[in-house]
């Protein structure tokens, strides 16, 4: 909540005039919406070019935040308007799910010995490639979940469903995810 309060702080500066105090906002929040980009385009360059778009139409419409939910749950909508947009208009690119690059972002400041780090990639890759074969809602939910780590009511929120909902499609993604790695994967996990 303490979090959720200095956004509140920060917008309230910003909407006051102080247009500089933007930059705390898209400083905390690049990494979260270039990693939710990236799961949309799997494209570095193209990944960076939404961030940019995300955080100006962030920026233009920051007035209509009224803090009932998280600041990253609202950043989240627009995020995922604009990559679907933009998909829309490159109907035959493919969206790619890559866990493995995410958690390589999110990890690149950390240090593992070089075996952990290896494992760990594995695990990864082997999470990237059963999320490949669930549905796109699917796996969208469990991204929020557990990558955004937003909370099931700001994932009703998010998608326009009720908590019971969710909770109930977050339950069916993980027994699928969990099925997919069984079927697909027990060899290599053993």
């Amino acid at each position: 909540m303490h979090e959720h309060t200095d956004d509140i702080t920060v917008i309230e500066k910003v909407l006051l005039g102080q247009q500089a105090a933007y930059a705390v906002l898209v400083t905390r929040y690049q990494q979260y919406v270039f990693t939710l980009a990236m799961r949309y385009v799997n494209d570095r360059e193209l990944a960076e070019e939404l961030s940019q778009d995300v955080f100006l139409k962030a920026y233009k419409y920051l007035a209509d935040f009224k803090g009932n939910s998280k600041f990253s749950t609202w950043l989240y909508t627009i995020v995922n308007t604009t990559c679907l947009s933009h998909l829309r208009k490159k109907k035959d690119e493919t969206i790619l799910l890559e866990e493995e690059k995410m958690v390589a972002i999110s990890d690149s400041n950390t240090t593992y010995k070089p075996l952990d780090r290896l494992e760990q990639k594995t695990q990864k890759q082997f999470i990237d490639d059963a999320m490949k074969h669930l549905p796109e809602s699917e796996a969208q939910i469990l991204t929020l979940f557990y990558q955004s780590e937003q909370s099931v009511d700001e994932i009703g929120i998010i998608l326009g469903l009720t908590t019971s909902n969710v909770k109930v499609r977050l339950f069916r993604a993980r027994q699928k995810l969990k099925e997919i790695l069984e079927n697909r994967f027990s060899r290599e996990l053993i």
